[in-house]
């Protein structure tokens, strides 16, 4: 099953992603304002067991209170708790109830593609359009990411969940050791037409760092990386924005292949096909998103 990202037009940044705690709904609406792509509301890690009812209690409050028509450059998303567990059932539950649900959800320790099947085969019969995001950060994941990147069309991002990752794999948190995880995740979702977005980087005193491996990672197939705190979004979009030339090359791309309406085109001797203009409009769609935030 192909996504539907694949065919759409109105492709969404991901540039840059950060996180907001559901016990603190206030810091929710301030994440929305400082730059990031992606904003999402925290039910999993950062909760701890106790405080995981009144979290998603106020999560399910702020997604249905939310005015669609503020923050629209911004993808509003749920982190919920594994599937496979009580508290995950009790979240998806929970989103299931809910009159407004969050337009996505990201599902954390995914192992399996059953697992995204039958969150999918239940939104669709409550009559949830919530896309998903998922992460890959088990071994079992890892070694099921093809599949699992291509069981539902709701799935638009395949998330590297490095911490755990390493912790599994039993080696140091650091690029050369994880590099054959994070380059299958990158496989995996470009076999399934879907962005791939990297691990936050945790040093906040190095943010020459930060770049330099926000960089090896849009090298490897990357359309953003994470943050842990907003000083870290400015660094995190630059390196993942396309620079003016790639922007106008972009543009008379997607402008020449509609034109000719053929499904494919030939542009100074190379072979333009739809995987390409897919690439082109998420070019474009950054490039709005920049237009956006400057307006």
């Amino acid at each position: 099953m192909v996504s539907k990202l694949t065919d759409k037009d109105d492709m969404t940044p991901r540039r840059s992603f950060i996180f907001a705690p559901a016990l603190k709904p206030d810091m929710f609406y301030k994440a929305l304002k400082c730059g990031a792509d992606i904003v999402c509301v925290e039910l999993e890690d950062g909760v701890a067991p106790k405080d995981k009812d009144s979290a998603r209690g106020n999560a399910i409050e702020m997604f249905s209170g939310l005015n669609s028509n503020v923050f629209t450059g911004v993808e509003k998303v749920l982190r919920i708790n594994t599937v496979r567990s009580q508290v995950g059932l009790d979240d998806v539950r929970a989103i299931l109830e809910a009159k407004i649900p969050p337009p996505v959800v990201m599902l954390p320790k995914v192992m399996t593609p059953d697992e995204v099947i039958w969150l999918d085969e239940l939104f669709s019969e409550r009559g949830h359009d919530t896309r998903f995001h998922i992460i890959i950060e088990t071994n079992e994941g890892l070694e099921n990411a093809y599949e699992i990147a291509k069981a539902s069309p709701r799935t638009e991002a395949l998330f590297f969940g490095g911490f755990d990752m390493a912790a599994e794999l039993r080696c140091e948190m650091a690029w050369e050791p994880l590099l054959y995880a994070r380059s299958r995740v990158a496989h995996a979702a470009a076999g399934a037409g879907i962005d791939a977005i990297d691990v936050p980087f945790l040093d906040l005193t190095d943010l020459e760092g930060m770049r330099s491996e926000a960089e090896l990672s849009r090298n490897l197939g990357y359309c953003g990386k994470g943050a842990i705190h907003p000083s870290q979004i400015t660094s995190l979009n630059a390196v993942f924005t396309p620079s003016a030339e790639k922007i106008n090359h972009a543009r008379q791309i997607v402008i020449a292949f509609e034109a000719a309406d053929t499904g494919l085109l030939v542009i100074d001797g190379k072979l333009i096909e739809k995987p390409v203009i897919r690439e082109m409009k998420r070019i474009l769609a950054i490039a709005d998103r920049m237009t956006n935030q400057k307006s």
